[in-house]
């Protein structure tokens, strides 16, 4: 109803958002695994070793019940121009990336994604709430809540551990 706030949400599997595709894709449909959820650019210093590593982890994990969750931001540097396509395209040529591809968003400023406030709000950076650039990481436990936020120079095979702990295979 117009006027009425609208529903804080409690967890990550309250959002509905466009995959690359633009189809909508319901985060609950995410219930019980363990998300590690990235806005990625193909242009930037830290493609080829994040998008190296996140293929290495999805691969060792992802029958284990990780996913991992792509969202293509171009708010940094300008580094990520292309069309949805052209990020398939590229995430899946160059990287056989095999993960979600979400719709490109926003993750600072006024066009914030929900879905972003909703992260930023639950773990705060170093330097406030704000993403620094491309590559932040976020860690979802199986309840969908934020269990831990990553800086985008840190190497995602560095948050193995965390990963395990949350699998509960460690």
């Amino acid at each position: 109803m117009a006027g009425q706030p609208e529903k804080k949400p409690e967890s990550i599997y309250d959002f509905t958002l466009k995959d690359a595709k633009g189809n909508d894709v319901d985060l609950s449909t995410y219930k019980g695994k363990v998300l590690l959820i990235v806005n990625v650019a193909s242009k930037c210093g830290l493609t080829d070793s994040n998008y190296k590593d996140l293929n290495h982890l999805y691969e060792k994990y992802k029958d284990q019940g990780l996913e991992i969750l792509a969202f293509p931001c171009n708010q940094f540097g300008a580094q990520e121009p292309g069309s949805n396509d052209e990020i398939v395209e590229f995430a899946c040529t160059r990287f056989k990336s095999e993960f979600p591809i979400f719709d490109k968003i926003e993750v600072n400023g006024e066009n914030t994604s929900p879905l972003y406030k909703f992260l930023k709000s639950a773990k705060w950076g170093l330097l406030g709430d704000n993403i620094q650039w491309n590559f932040a990481k976020f860690l979802v436990d199986k309840n969908g809540q934020v269990s831990d936020r990553y800086y985008p120079t840190t190497s995602p095979l560095s948050m193995e551990r965390d990963i395990k702990v949350l699998l509960g295979i460690e």
